[in-house]
């Protein structure tokens, strides 16, 4: 990943995390992969004690979009269904 897309990531899981904690949603067509928006959505409506772990979850989960863990996770669950799929 190029270093502008990484910031640009970056700023936008900010601002949506910083969306999440005022208690609004997330606008879509952010770059931010499915583990990253779970993770963030766990936030909305959570009461505020529960809010550091599920703040320190959605890091985990951005750090593994851009590190790639994320979507290697993907593929390897996608690659299990289709090997199911075919038994």
């Amino acid at each position: 990943m190029n270093r502008d897309r990484a910031g640009q990531l970056r700023r936008n899981f900010h601002h949506q995390l910083e969306s999440v904690l005022a208690g609004e949603g997330l606008r879509t067509e952010t770059g931010l992969d499915d583990r990253t928006d779970e993770a963030l959505w766990a936030i909305v409506g959570a009461p505020p004690e529960r809010h550091d772990e599920l703040v320190a979850a959605a890091y985990r989960a951005f750090a593994g979009q851009l590190d790639g863990s994320n979507a290697a996770a993907w593929r390897a669950e996608l690659a299990r269904k289709c090997d199911t799929a075919r038994e």
